[in-house]
């Protein structure tokens, strides 16, 4: 026991010695498995170096996700080291999804618990693309080892399903809710726990995806003047926001370009990591380590969302490409009819601080007063702030 014991010390005293690029990350982020690169509208050949869309998520592609089929309904993730239910419950309460996690005993295992919305998030495949039509669509999540089907008991080609992350604030009309990830459109919001149509109709059920394991999805934030540096992620942030709203191949300029704490080599982020800093238990949804110059601030990500509406929609959702992922760091506004069928509507926080949607690249300050989504009537900008990353190097 004693050379066991001191075996283990001297490996952490090693791993301590070694350079902090070294380091294994302790909160390893999976990419989003998007591989191809994006203009405007269409896919394109990613850009060789420094110009128009350089920089986006395919150019990264950070660690591919590798799942284990354990041939017992679990799926183990061998780069978080979580192990998965295979396939999501039926839909339940979200009052009642800690006692089916406590109750199960899939795989021989009674450590079950319902996952945080950063350890859900972990699972989004950015590969994926809503048509309209399931039959020619790709789910956002790997099907070659999770369950899925479409026909959610909400929208179809949303099929969300529970975070144990509740939103920090009330929601849609003063509404308690929980964040949910919708492995149909690749989104994540807060949906009311109780159901959108009125308290009489009792609460909102949606499936729950079980999963055991190690803790994931804690920072370890390390401020210095000009950045944050995150030793769990690897990875260095810019500290404070520049306050200027950018389309999206502007964004991806601007962090090409960017020289910061005379450092160069950053780059717009991409979902997965922007994600990683957000922090839902707060509005805005991000730690007061960072500097937000608006707090209701959208932020753009490297991602493309390769959702494609039906053509009865507008130009700017009618075609594979055209949109891009980004945070609500603030409220997540959508223009909502209060009271139903009155015909006044109000811009109300719909989805929660921390919801991950997407505008169109085409869009432009304005240019959607109304508002419009491929989901209901949501806030429409166009374009976005900007909060550039780096690989932690030193």
């Amino acid at each position: 026991m004693v050379g066991c014991m001191q075996f283990l010390l001297l490996g952490m005293a090693l791993l301590a010695a070694l350079p902090a690029a070294a380091q294994p990350a302790r909160y390893p982020i999976v990419a989003t498995g998007q591989d191809r690169c994006f203009g405007q509208r269409e896919a394109i050949p990613c850009p060789p170096g420094p110009g128009a869309f350089f920089g986006q998520d395919a150019q990264h592609a950070g660690r591919a996700a590798v799942y284990r089929d354990n041939a017992d309904g679990t799926v183990a993730d061998l780069i978080t080291g979580l192990t998965w239910a295979a396939a999501p419950s039926a839909p339940v309460a979200f009052a009642e999804a800690e006692r089916l996690a406590r109750e199960s005993r899939l795989g021989g295992h009674d450590d079950w618990r319902v996952p945080s919305i950063r350890e859900l998030h972990s699972l989004l495949d950015f590969r994926g693309s809503f048509t309209g039509n399931p039959a020619t669509s790709r789910p956002y999540i790997d099907t070659q080892v999770f369950r899925f089907a479409y026909g959610g008991v909400l929208r179809p080609a949303e099929v969300p399903e529970w975070s144990a992350t509740r939103a920090a604030q009330r929601i849609a009309g003063d509404q308690e809710a929980a964040f949910a990830i919708g492995f149909g459109d690749g989104r994540v919001v807060a949906h009311p726990l109780l159901d959108m149509a009125g308290r009489a109709r009792g609460p909102n059920q949606l499936p729950v995806r079980l999963v055991r394991g190690p803790a994931y999805g804690q920072n370890a934030f390390e401020p210095t003047p000009t950045t944050v540096r995150d030793h769990a992620t690897r990875l260095e942030w810019q500290r404070s926001d520049d306050g200027v709203v950018r389309s999206w191949e502007a964004a991806l300029a601007h962090c090409a370009g960017l020289v910061l704490g005379g450092q160069r080599g950053w780059r717009l982020p991409h979902a997965k990591e922007l994600f990683s800093i957000v922090e839902h238990g707060r509005v805005p949804a991000i730690s007061p380590v960072f500097h937000l110059a608006d707090a209701a601030a959208y932020a753009w990500t490297s991602t493309t969302t390769l959702l494609a509406p039906p053509a009865s929609r507008p130009r700017a959702f009618g075609s594979t490409g055209e949109l891009a992922v980004y945070i609500a760091f603030g409220p997540a506004l959508g223009r909502v009819e209060q009271p139903p069928g009155s015909g006044r509507f109000a811009w109300q926080d719909v989805h929660g601080a921390g919801a991950q949607r997407s505008d169109p690249k085409t869009a432009f300050p304005g240019g959607f007063p109304n508002g419009f989504a491929p989901h209901g009537i949501e806030d429409i900008r166009g374009h976005n702030h900007v909060r550039c990353v780096r690989d932690l190097t030193g």
